[in-house]
């Protein structure tokens, strides 16, 4: 249950899988991240030309992955459903027209799409390079991106006996307890998969995931210390480059502008929307740097090394 001054909102169920799906098709970067963009759900083929429709396509211009997206209820049979669905699919993604098949649709969403062309602009990735970095991502190996109401053990040991990496997010439904018209959906924090087998692959379960660490971690092991500034400069499309200082807190979270931020994301969400920025997700840790110029993305990356 999620109590506020007033309202009550209880866990619910989703009614049907096209009314989750839909709540994924508005909120993808979410799940997949702020440097992914979302495409539709079309037709492919495996070789012997059995035809599936995944509920959409997914690219992470950050992680230089693409995703066949399959949106799930848990009450759908996982050895009758889940599976032998996703494992088409699999075969499908091999194909050589899938690949240029979701290669086009991509292009066309550059070409289109504002919002896409600034997340190329925003990782400085040039209108010339375009379609050989889109390339480059569909050339691999696609993950299955699986947003889903719920897991199971039977689930998740499916999914780890795949020789694609999958990575499930569950997200969840509630409705006030006096208005079942109002309703609001929980997703996971950062981005952060329920269940990822990639990072598991090589029976290493106990390895620090990159979205398991968080500020106070760097503050631990001295990466960071309590009161010190990060800065973050952000220029919207066509408005003026400010720059934001944020004040790091003892309890891990990022005081800006008076108010406090329990992550790097969030902090420069706000600073980017107080720009005028329309954005809905950023990546903070690519966002803010130190008072030597450092990125936390860096300082991270040093403190996972250190686990290692």
């Amino acid at each position: 249950m999620l109590i506020s001054d007033t309202k009550k909102y209880i866990q619910a169920n989703f009614h049907t899988e096209d009314e989750l799906e839909n709540v994924v098709l508005n909120n993808y970067e979410y799940i997949f991240g702020p440097g992914s963009f979302y495409l539709p759900k079309k037709l492919i083929k495996t070789n012997d030309g059995a035809g599936t429709i995944p509920d959409g396509f997914a690219i992470d211009l950050v992680n230089k992955n693409w995703f066949i997206v399959e949106v799930e209820l848990l009450r759908h049979s996982v050895w009758n459903h889940i599976a032998p669905q996703i494992s088409k699919q699999i075969i499908a993604a091999q194909q050589n027209s899938t690949k240029k098949l979701i290669l086009e649709l991509a292009v066309i969403q550059y070409k289109e799409n504002e919002s896409v062309k600034e997340i190329f602009n925003d990782l400085s990735i040039n209108e010339i390079d375009v379609r050989k970095i889109l390339t480059e991502i569909i050339e691999k190996k696609p993950f299955i991106g699986l947003p889903i109401d719920n897991t199971s053990n039977d689930l998740e040991d499916w999914a780890r006996t795949l020789n694609v990496n999958v990575k499930l997010w569950t997200i969840k439904k509630y409705v006030d307890f006096e208005n079942a018209n109002n309703i609001i959906f929980e997703f996971p924090e950062e981005y952060k998969p329920t269940l990822d087998t990639e990072e598991s692959e090589n029976n290493n379960e106990s390895k620090i995931k990159t979205y398991d660490v968080n500020l106070n971690d760097l503050i631990s092991a001295g990466f960071l210390s309590i009161d010190e500034k990060i800065t973050m400069n952000y220029k919207p499309k066509n408005g003026i480059l400010k720059t934001y200082t944020g004040i790091i807190q003892k309890d891990g979270s990022i005081l800006l502008s008076g108010y406090e931020y329990s992550s790097l994301s969030y902090a420069a969400l706000a600073g980017m929307q107080d720009a005028g920025s329309l954005r809905k997700t950023v990546n903070g840790w690519t966002s803010w740097k130190n008072e030597k110029g450092i990125y936390m993305s860096e300082l991270r990356q040093k403190f996972l090394e250190r686990q290692r």
